[in-house]
């Protein structure tokens, strides 16, 4: 059963923070319950409780309280990677469609850390077609997206971040346009450090707050995310003008 969320105590910064010096296999088996009880219970907590809220933005979002579903595993694949160490010393649920082009369509999360913890919605790969696509919709029609984005000027919760090209793509972009238009990735985050003892459940609320927030252009995202996928065009777009007509 899985329980109401109470936040992330300091025992959960504690572990992750213990994790960094003891990456093995023997350090984690023996306090794998700490795992269990501070980092994967109250993450469990935490989908659960956004769960109905998720779904009020998008109804094909995963919201499922479980590993590989919104949850991150805490082992690391070190296949292709130089840095062997087992375990992954930060952890994050995501909420996402699911579908093989994932890495195209927009994404919230949130992430813990040993001493910070970051939450936002955006793309976590995207590739270079539909970053294209994202500079041809601000291109074709400047005045819807100013719209779209009217939202950020006016809130102090996100930033913009995504790799940005060393040179300009265009010599003319206009000024309102330029921290969007650059990029090979695009994302809007807010970050935190860990004051005090932890995380308590006003949490919650804020993660409510800021994705509130940026929903309508998780929409937009979404609309340039199917774009490579035209026998679903319509029926995405169709639901997304649904969703904006309900909220």
């Amino acid at each position: 059963m899985i329980e109401n969320f109470e936040g992330f105590s300091s025992a959960t910064f504690q572990f992750l923070g213990n994790l960094c010096d003891n990456n093995h296999k023997a350090w984690f088996e023996l306090h794998k319950p700490d795992y269990q009880d501070h980092v994967l219970r109250p993450m469990q907590a935490l989908v659960s409780e956004l769960g109905l809220f998720m779904l009020s933005i998008d109804p094909d979002i995963e919201v499922t309280p479980a590993l590989n579903k919104t949850i991150s595993r805490i082992y690391r694949d070190t296949r292709f990677s130089k840095d062997k160490s087992p375990y992954k010393t930060s952890h994050w649920i995501t909420f996402k469609r699911l579908r093989k082009e994932w890495k195209d369509f927009p994404a919230f999360f949130f992430e813990i850390s040993p001493n910070s913890y970051r939450y936002g919605m955006g793309f976590y790969d995207a590739s270079r077609q539909t970053m294209d696509n994202f500079r041809e919709s601000i291109d074709s029609d400047p005045r819807s997206f100013l719209s779209v984005i009217s939202f950020y000027a006016g809130q102090e919760i996100f930033t913009i971040e995504g790799e940005e090209y060393k040179r300009p793509l265009k010599a003319d972009i206009p000024k309102e346009f330029q921290a969007w238009y650059n990029r090979k990735n695009l994302y809007l985050i807010c970050n935190r450090q860990i004051q005090g003892s932890g995380i308590d459940k006003k949490l919650i609320s804020d993660l409510m707050h800021g994705f509130e927030i940026i929903a309508p252009f998780y929409h937009f995202l979404c609309e340039i995310a199917v774009r490579k996928m035209p026998n679903q065009r319509m029926e995405a777009e169709a639901t997304i003008r649904g969703l904006a007509r309900k909220r």
